[in-house]
């Protein structure tokens, strides 16, 4: 199920010795693994067809969540590693039992505590990967310039030059940016998660929010809720726990189609499709 040179690996590194694994669903990037073994679970990610730093910068992310103090449960991680001519790239991080019912207001409300983990500057300390894709995260002092040229630009690009749509597109985005500083509010630079869909959290069984497949950056904190409700939203109360801390500013509900632009653009350049028609939609209304 997985090569023998992890197993070799995780023995050798880590004195992991596996008694018995099964599958379990990750996404559509990575073969995900479940392993039982004399130390306990843990849960592995295998990818031989990924950058160099692929897994790492999830490490990374991943402990950029955990050090925030918010009580949010994140993984830890116990190693990762490239990919190798012997062997694939790995992620090995510790098992957590989950249920499939939690706290969501308490998810909420620990969701905007992570949000008040403040920066002067939007960005991160380094690049780093939303799904397959790269993520620029190059320091700047707007929000507005950094949302414009390292995360829509980079993304519209790619989609035309790659003819997933048309150049056409532009325009009506040049329309828009015009308009941006009237229609997004200022907020100081919070810790994101950055990809915060139903597939990327889960509920521990003590019911409090499991954070996973992170990519993080300081940004608007908007973003995070947005993309939340990109696939149909969290449940009510997750949005009252959040509020309680951090109040949205009127106009959330119109502008958060924005914000979403960078998560459907993302999907475009992954998988096409029906996202094309998303993304002309929110342009043509802007």
């Amino acid at each position: 199920m997985i090569p023998q040179s992890i197993r070799k690996v995780l023995l050798k590194e880590w004195d992991i010795h596996i008694t018995d694994m099964h599958s379990v669903s990750g996404g559509c990037i990575n073969q995900t693994v479940v392993l039982s073994t004399e130390k306990g679970s843990y849960f592995l990610k295998v990818n031989a067809d990924v950058p160099q730093d692929f897994f790492i910068r999830e490490s990374e992310g991943l402990g950029a969540l955990r050090s925030a103090g918010t009580g949010l449960i994140v993984p830890e991680v116990i190693a990762a590693d490239a990919p190798q001519a012997d062997q694939p790239g790995y992620l090995l991080m510790e098992y957590i039992p989950t249920a499939s019912r939690g706290e969501a207001f308490d998810f909420g409300s620990r969701l905007a505590r992570l949000h008040q983990q403040t920066r002067k500057q939007f960005g991160f300390d380094h690049d780093n990967y939303i799904g397959r894709l790269p993520q620029s995260n190059q320091w700047m002092d707007e929000w507005i310039d950094f949302f414009c040229a390292q995360r829509i630009e980079p993304q519209l690009r790619q989609a035309i030059d790659s003819g997933k749509i048309d150049a056409q597109w532009h325009l009506h985005w040049d329309r828009l940016v015009g308009r941006l500083d009237q229609l997004i509010p200022d907020c100081a630079p919070s810790l994101l998660h950055g990809d915060l869909w139903s597939g990327n959290y889960m509920f521990h069984t003590d019911g409090r929010a499991v954070l996973i497949d992170p990519a993080v950056y300081y940004g608007h904190p908007e973003m995070d809720l947005a993309f939340s409700k990109l696939f149909g939203g969290f449940d009510a109360a997750f949005y009252q726990g959040y509020e309680e801390i951090n109040p949205l500013e009127p106009g959330f509900s119109t502008r958060m189609d924005i914000h979403n632009l960078y998560p459907l653009l993302v999907h475009v350049n992954l998988f096409g499709g029906h996202y094309n028609y998303s993304v002309t939609n929110i342009l043509s209304r802007f």
